[in-house]
């Protein structure tokens, strides 16, 4: 019945003034005393405990994009000094090789030259020889020429003529033909 009566009690004072409770000025220092002091709290634990969280959290977003960037930014950096060493490598390498064909090609060149003189030399020594042959078998077939044309012109003159003619004779003929 003590609630009954409490709500008598305040419709009876809404109902007095003809209007909504709030709008009673008798009401309004006990209302703007408590919209100060909810305020006031509500400020307190803004300012003391929700804000400097969020503030935090912005912040630690805030630094760890910074270093998300410079991280990139590091990497990036990194890798285009690994591209200039790969390319500096590539033209390192091709060099080398360049070098190393070099090298080979003008070994084999000098190889083949050295078995090119050789076989030059080679060569020159056999035709030395042969020459050398060659000028044996025709001194020794020119020497033989004079006996074959020798006994040549004795048989002819012996069969064809029937005549018996000295070898000395035979032969000053045959050289004064030569000569």
């Amino acid at each position: 019945m003590a609630a009954e009566t409490a709500y008598s009690d305040a419709s009876d004072a809404a109902g007095s003034s003809g209007g909504m409770a709030q709008l009673d000025l008798s009401t309004w220092a006990s209302q703007i005393f408590w919209l100060v002091i909810t305020f006031a709290v509500l400020y307190f634990v803004l300012s003391k405990f929700i804000l400097p969280k969020i503030d935090e959290g912005l912040t630690n977003r805030g630094d760890r994009i910074a270093d998300d960037l410079e991280e990139a930014a590091r990497m990036t950096q990194e890798a285009q000094q690994a591209e200039l060493d790969y390319e500096q490598s590539m033209a390192d390498a091709k060099a080398k090789a360049h070098n190393i064909s070099e090298t080979t090609r003008k070994s084999v060149e000098a190889e083949i030259e050295a078995d090119i003189a050789k076989a030059e030399e080679e060569f020159a020594r056999k035709q030395s020889e042969a020459d050398t042959r060659i000028a044996k078998v025709k001194a020794a077939g020119l020497a033989k020429v004079d006996e074959v044309a020798l006994d040549t012109v004795s048989a002819i003159l012996d069969k064809v003529a029937g005549l018996k003619v000295p070898a000395s004779a035979v032969k000053s003929a045959v050289s004064n033909v030569k000569g």
